[in-house]
């Protein structure tokens, strides 16, 4: 069922919001060749912590062993930290993060450059960053949830990449999972209706390659099936009634 938050959850929300996008600052200037994920995820635990009353989101959801999910170039989503994935030149990792607020969940992923990176691997996170704020800003009262996927295919199609269609964006607030779910394809004015009130992850993934996926057999880590790099980027946003409210800026 589409939970519906009011202004003042959102405005909770919106603080938990904050924090994760301080934690986001945090890990871009943490992150460097030579640094393990397991350091990272230390780092963004070790943050979110520092603020009073906010927890990682993700640690031990469903059993997650860490605070972040760290995912390294051809790996699109739910790598797990670990001392042995060292960051190189050249690299990309994907750092998604939850946290919890006042009893409200905000989620929030950011795809980085480890140094200097190739061509097509710029312009994958160029793209892929500028779906996102297509989908975003398809997010306002009486569009539809194949409005905002549309406006991210569009972007991706005209770049040249392909969006990854066996995950999905999705509700969040009291729990990280709620209805609807927010696929990154769609048709306009098709899906659930978009209402005041209505919170939601979104986050195209993005495939240098294919759209074609498979899961490690760690039963978390999701990579391309060709090898090629994916990026991922994510806002939790508001539907309002002046339109869309990024909480995770």
């Amino acid at each position: 069922m589409v939970q519906l938050k009011s202004p003042r959850e959102i405005e909770i929300m919106a603080v938990g919001g904050k924090i994760l996008a301080a934690t986001h600052q945090e890990m871009k200037r943490t992150i460097r060749a030579g640094l393990s994920t397991a350091e990272l995820d230390r780092v963004a635990e070790e943050f979110i912590r520092s603020h009073t009353g906010a927890t990682p989101s993700f640690k031990g959801l469903y059993g997650f062993p860490a605070s972040i999910c760290a995912s390294i170039n051809e790996e699109i989503v739910h790598g797990i930290p670990s001392p042995k994935r060292v960051l190189r030149d050249g690299d990309i990792i994907s750092v998604d993060i939850g946290v919890h607020f006042g009893g409200f969940h905000t989620d929030s992923a950011w795809t980085y450059a480890v140094g200097d990176v190739d061509a097509t691997t710029k312009s994958l996170l160029e793209v892929t960053e500028e779906s996102l704020e297509a989908g975003i800003a398809e997010a306002k009262p009486g569009n539809h949830v194949g409005d905002i996927g549309a406006a991210v295919e569009a972007r991706v199609r005209r770049g040249g990449f392909a969006v990854v269609r066996d995950l999905v964006g999705h509700g969040v607030g009291q729990s990280m999972h709620e209805e609807p779910q927010v696929p990154n394809h769609g048709k306009p004015k098709r899906g659930p209706k978009l209402n005041v009130g209505l919170t939601l992850a979104i986050e195209p993934m993005v495939n240098a390659g294919t759209a074609e996926t498979r899961t490690l057999s760690d039963k978390w880590t999701v990579v391309t099936l060709d090898g090629k790099r994916s990026a991922h980027f994510e806002h939790t946003v508001a539907v309002t009634e002046s339109g869309p409210r990024v909480l995770t800026r």
